[in-house]
């Protein structure tokens, strides 16, 4: 009987601390960690990954991706979004933000890569096209993928010069390596 009682209390806090369940009240603020475009001048290219939303979070992160040329004011945000799909748009899509470093969804980022100066306006260009190229721009599955972790996954094979490695929890990673014919490295 103690065990039963233990277990339900166990599940009880388990939902309790994952209790944001309201994607539209979880915060989007700026976490602070992103170099400020208004004060770095040179070339930027950031990864980052937070807890997935909601319950999901305790498994698996969402990551995306963000650059900064020389003396822009505003980053460019990479990210796929599942539920893009729905309105009959892309789940990848881009942006632009002074903030590219936001809480997704009541998760805190964290910063995966950064890569400054001469070597991140070499590969900016570079990940443009390979964005341009991205094979599953239009699909999203959770599970196996391509999903959010796919993208970048997808852009490290790519361009191996980028030294990105994603975390264990970036669930779907995996599958930017599945299908190897569709992955054309940059020339």
């Amino acid at each position: 009987m103690k065990r039963i009682v233990f277990t339900m209390i166990l599940a009880l806090v388990a939902i309790t601390a994952c209790s944001n369940t309201d994607w539209r009240t979880a915060s989007r603020e700026p976490a602070g960690i992103a170099p400020d475009p208004m004060i770095e001048k040179s070339a930027v290219i950031e990864v980052y990954a937070a807890d997935a939303f909601s319950w999901r979070g305790w498994f698996a992160v969402h990551t995306w991706v963000a650059t900064k040329q020389d003396n822009d004011d505003l980053y460019t945000v990479y990210e796929v979004v599942g539920w893009r799909l729905n309105r009959g748009l892309p789940a990848l899509y881009s942006y632009q933000t002074a903030t590219p470093d936001r809480y997704w969804y009541g998760a805190k980022p964290e910063k995966l890569l950064s890569i400054k100066g001469d070597k991140a306006a070499k590969l900016i260009p570079q990940i443009e096209q390979s964005v341009a190229r991205y094979p599953w721009s239009n699909q999203y599955t959770v599970f196996p993928g391509p999903n959010s972790n796919t993208f970048p996954a997808w852009l490290a094979i790519q361009l191996p010069e980028l030294e990105l490695e994603l975390p264990f929890s970036a669930i779907g990673s995996g599958y930017a390596s599945e299908d190897l014919s569709t992955q054309v490295p940059y020339k």
